[in-house]
């Protein structure tokens, strides 16, 4: 579901990704340094996963806000999540389109702003948002989206968070969101948050010398420029 007068920031954010490379290699999975930045947060998430009890994923009612191309929802399904209880939410037709052409036709997939989605209140076991907030610069925007989200999750349930905490000097088209930032578009949550992720450009440079030293520089907190979060429901 669309808004007939969609929001400024909707539509700047169409704008920036317009001007991202449609395909960065540096992501691609056959880069040895996203391989390993993606191996390390999906060990993190499982670890999560024990801390808070889901031990096992199958009956999890799970939406993800920027669902993208569909390669968090597929990485869900790998960790036994049932495809019929996982949708997805995606602003840009692009990203829609490939999803849809790669996740089974049970997983539920819409195209549209995610403030006015047809999610029916505390439905949801868990909300996840992977690397959205930092791509929305309106404070106000990123308030009622998190205001929306978390009205979707049930008691007991929780937003599982995934972004930066620091800006990219290079990139002036997203912004780090900081844990206090998280903990104020949350209000009411109880947060349980982690450092992740080996600095992007430090890791591309050392793992080109050897991939094992993703894992040595990874062990210096301060080089970790992303935060794993559960923001829980009572």
């Amino acid at each position: 579901m669309q808004s007939s007068n969609p929001d400024p920031e909707l539509e700047s954010v169409r704008e920036r990704y317009d001007r991202r490379v449609a395909r960065d290699l540096r992501y691609s999975l056959l880069n040895p340094a996203a391989l390993l930045m993606y191996q390390e947060r999906q060990r993190a998430m499982i670890r999560l996963f024990a801390r808070i009890g889901l031990t096992e994923l199958n009956c999890v009612e799970l939406v993800e806000v920027g669902s993208g191309d569909g390669g968090n929802l597929l990485e869900l399904l790998r960790m036994g999540c049932a495809p019929d209880r996982l949708s997805g939410i995606e602003l840009l037709p692009e990203r829609h389109a490939a999803a849809r052409a790669r996740l089974p036709t049970s997983v539920r997939l819409s195209l549209g702003d995610a403030v006015v989605a047809s999610v029916e209140e505390a439905s949801c076991d868990i909300v996840l948002a992977s690397t959205v907030f930092s791509s929305l610069l309106d404070n106000t925007f990123q308030q009622r989206l998190a205001d929306t989200m978390w009205r979707w999750v049930k008691p007991g349930g929780g937003v599982l968070w995934y972004d930066f905490t620091v800006d990219n000097p290079r990139n002036a088209d997203v912004r780090g969101v900081p844990l206090k930032r998280i903990r104020a578009l949350f209000p009411n949550g109880r947060v349980q948050a982690q450092r992740v992720t080996l600095a992007p450009p430090i890791a591309r440079r050392v793992t080109a010398v050897h991939p094992s030293l993703y894992t040595l520089f990874n062990t210096v907190p301060l080089l970790r420029t992303h935060v794993l979060a559960w923001i829980a429901k009572d």
